[in-house]
This record gives C-alpha cells, sequence and structure tokens, in this order.
C-alpha cells in the first residue's frame, strides 16, 4: 500500500519550523498523528476535540480524506 499524500489534503499542512514539519490541521499546531493516536486508544471525536483545539469539522474531514485514499488505493 502506498503512504498516504497528505500534500493532497486541504485541511492539513507542513511547515518545517512548525512542530518540527508535522503534518499539522492548518493554520494550529495539532498533529494528524494525535487524532488517530487517540482514536486508537479509544477517544471518541468529542473527547478529542475536547482536549485538543480542533473541530469535529477539521477531524471528519480528515477521516474522509484518509477513507477515500485508501479506496484509491485498493482500486
Amino acid at each position: 500500500m502506498k503512504p498516504l499524500d497528505w500534500s493532497q489534503c486541504a485541511r492539513v499542512e507542513s511547515i518545517p519550523d512548525k512542530v518540527g514539519g508535522a503534518w499539522v490541521l492548518r493554520g494550529t499546531r495539532t498533529p494528524v498523528k494525535v487524532i488517530f493516536e487517540n482514536l486508537e486508544v479509544g477517544l471518541t471525536v468529542d473527547e478529542i476535540i475536547e482536549q485538543f483545539p480542533v473541530s469535529r469539522e477539521e477531524i471528519e474531514s480528515v477521516l474522509e480524506f484518509v477513507a477515500s485514499s485508501l479506496e484509491q488505493n485498493a482500486a
């Protein structure tokens, strides 16, 4: 499987001097990785929103991007 091309996701950005160049939600310092790590340990979207400066729309957009990318890779 090919790695995800985060540069194609409009909701994220990677800036070398910002959070070490990690992919973060655009305009924030919240790494995309944090969303997935927290979902993996069982937090809900609402719990993530309570703990980090992110919106439901941002989380849903990132999840939709991943789902779409996985579908394209499977085809």
